[in-house]
């Protein structure tokens, strides 16, 4: 028998981010959730290295290489539209629900249980709190090479992102900004000379 996930799944690349942003580069779903896999993989790495923490940064890397494989299906709802009022936010979660058992259902009964808990995700976890923190990190990299090539359509969201990030009470985020943020910042050649 045929199943169809890793096809749907591979149309990520379809679904654009920042639909209502001017970019002067566009991303899309698939790139977005290999940095935030990247993200996610080095900040549960600082977690376990520095704070003793119990993190499975392979798990949570593998959480958030399909944090967003629902969108395949409800495309990417701008954040501003998504959070407008409670009622819209509600109604997009359930179509969230709904996109995740579609996804659930083009794999063979056996591996569900493994893709499941990925897929399916709860948000209570530590495991969620940093993908969350890796995702939002995602947003403000962009507009900092937004920003970086001078476009500033970007420079608002950054502000407002770079807020969130600031109240994240997680050492290890904290570090990850730290550390890697500021080079995102930098022209090549300065990454290089570095």
């Amino acid at each position: 028998m045929e199943h169809h996930f890793f096809a749907y799944i591979s149309r990520m690349r379809y679904i654009q981010r920042w639909g209502l942003m001017r970019n002067t580069l566009n991303e899309n779903d698939m790139e977005h959730s290999m940095q935030c896999a990247l993200f996610a993989h080095a900040i549960a790495v600082i977690g376990t290295a520095r704070y003793a923490r119990g993190y499975s940064p392979e798990k949570i890397m593998a959480l958030a290489a399909y944090h967003d494989a629902g969108e395949v299906i409800t495309g990417d709802l701008p954040t501003p539209i998504k959070h407008s009022n409670q009622q819209l936010h509600s109604e997009y979660g359930k179509m969230e629900e709904m996109a995740s058992e579609k996804l659930m259902s083009m794999l063979p009964n056996d591996l569900r249980p493994a893709f499941g808990p990925l897929i399916r995700h709860r948000e209570d976890t530590d495991e969620w709190r940093i993908v969350k923190a890796a995702d939002k990190l995602c947003a403000y990299v962009k507009c900092l090479e937004e920003k970086k090539a001078g476009n500033l359509e970007f420079e608002q969201a950054r502000k407002s992102i770079k807020r969130a990030l600031d109240r994240i009470d997680l050492p290890e985020v904290q570090d990850f900004i730290a550390e890697f943020v500021p080079g995102f910042s930098l022209t090549l050649d300065e990454i290089s000379e570095g």
